[in-house]
């Protein structure tokens, strides 16, 4: 009788250690996931609208790159979930180094995204700013 017992709370005890593993293996899958999602680097392209030309700038979030008279920094980048129809956004700050009154205001502070940028635009009279990719 006592064998049986034993045997019993051998299983229950089983029971509930594969319940946790389990429920440890999809929290840990779920925070690989998100992981996996977001880069480190945000590519950009700024088009000079006076000249004409473009070019493709690579930035490290969190990073500050000045490029002409644009302080430019990224944030954060993250890539979408869903395969079908890949979305790429991105936090970026960017400041006119040109307005000295005015040092501390950005001249865009939000979020970009690569398929639609007119969501929230990049309003400036010489440059303009694509989302290219996150990396």
């Amino acid at each position: 009788m006592l064998l049986r017992k034993n045997i019993i709370v051998g299983k229950t005890n089983l029971i509930i250690l594969l319940f946790i593993i389990l429920l440890y293996l999809f929290f840990f899958m779920k925070h690989l996931d998100a992981n996996i999602l977001e880069g480190k680097n945000t590519s950009i392209k700024v088009l000079d609208k006076i000249s004409s030309k473009n070019i493709l700038i690579k930035l490290t979030n969190g990073e500050e790159i000045i490029h002409k008279d644009l302080s430019i920094k990224s944030m954060k980048c993250k890539n979408s979930e869903f395969d079908d129809n890949p979305e790429v956004m991105a936090y970026i700050q960017v400041r006119d180094l040109t307005n000295k009154d005015k040092d501390d205001v950005f001249v865009f502070n939000g979020w970009m995204f690569s398929s639609s940028p007119s969501i929230a635009p990049f309003d400036h009279p010489v440059y303009d700013i694509w989302l290219i990719n996150c990396n």
